[in-house]
């Protein structure tokens, strides 16, 4: 009697432990791997954006302080850089100003409002609300969201674009400074010029308000500009115009961090303008209502219409 020994019944009658013996063990995963969904969405977490958007911050404020700095130090040498960006901003800004600020005053404070003072049978006095309408709050508003949506988004795409090209890397190495040749101008320039612009955009924010009340609601011109004067105050108006520069301030800062910080090829530079103009908006809306707010408590007499 002979015994014969199969290889394949060998294996087939082996136990499983024995029979894995011969296979290729499955690969460990590599530490130089990418990082796996689970840690991607780590990173996307409440903590870990709230420290990103701290650490970010704390650069701007970084940024604008170099601003000074060079500013004051050297106060030669950029302003003809910051008027051929003034000139910029104005040719790229006052239409679009004077259409918003023009028709929005039309719309909502102007038909609105005249409608609810119709009811009372007195439309001049819609003159008194545009110190609050016009005056102290839409048009800064409409101002600073004109220059962020049509400035900043080009501030953004320009210095982005000098970054993913590595002109700025260029200037570095050639020992020229980037935040005095690019971002100083900008941001001198666009904290004169918004806050300029703030009186295009209380006139044609007032002219709209007019335009409800005297042609379309059947006011007197003369009483519609005499309760506007009669609450109209310095206070309003000094108010109205540092709190537009300021956010321009607020837009050119964030805008050219935005740029310079720019990463991930022309994609990224898409991101950046998103990003950039998004956290100029929520700035801006917070700094309104603070300022606001700290003016008017400093100032209640201004709260009393007469």
């Amino acid at each position: 009697m002979s015994l014969q020994f199969d290889g394949a019944s060998e294996t087939a009658h082996a136990p499983a432990s024995t029979r894995a013996v011969g296979r290729r063990a499955p690969a460990a995963p590599s530490l130089s791997a990418p990082a796996p969904r689970r840690e991607r969405q780590k990173n996307k977490s409440g903590p870990g954006v709230l420290v990103r958007g701290l650490n970010e911050t704390g650069e701007m404020v970084l940024l604008l302080g170099q601003v000074i700095k060079s500013a004051v130090l050297q106060p030669r040498g950029y302003w003809g850089d910051v008027r051929d960006v003034m000139a910029d901003i104005l040719r790229k800004c006052w239409f679009p100003m004077i259409v918003s600020t023009l028709a929005f005053g039309l719309g909502a404070p102007g038909l609105q409002g005249g409608n609810l003072f119709s009811l009372f049978g007195v439309p001049e006095r819609l003159g008194s609300f545009f110190i609050m309408a016009s005056v102290r709050e839409f048009a800064p508003w409409i101002n600073a969201m004109v220059v962020a949506g049509v400035i900043g988004t080009a501030i953004t795409a320009d210095l982005g674009a000098r970054r993913i090209r590595e002109e700025i890397d260029a200037m570095e190495v050639l020992g020229v400074d980037p935040v005095r040749s690019l971002v100083l101008p900008r941001v001198i320039a666009l904290t004169i010029i918004t806050g300029a612009l703030d009186l295009v955009a209380l006139s044609f924010g007032i002219a709209g308000g007019w335009i409800a009340s005297v042609p379309l609601l059947g006011a007197t011109s003369g009483g519609f500009f005499a309760n506007f004067f009669a609450n109209a105050t310095v206070t309003d108006l000094w108010g109205s115009v540092l709190k537009t520069a300021i956010f321009g301030l607020f837009i050119a800062v964030i805008c050219c961090y935005k740029g310079l910080n720019t990463k991930g090829g022309p994609a990224g530079v898409g991101r950046a303008v998103n990003q950039a103009v998004v956290i100029a908006f929520a700035t801006i809306w917070i700094f309104n209502y603070v300022f606001t707010t700290i003016l008017l408590g400093l100032n209640p007499q201004m709260q009393v219409f007469k």
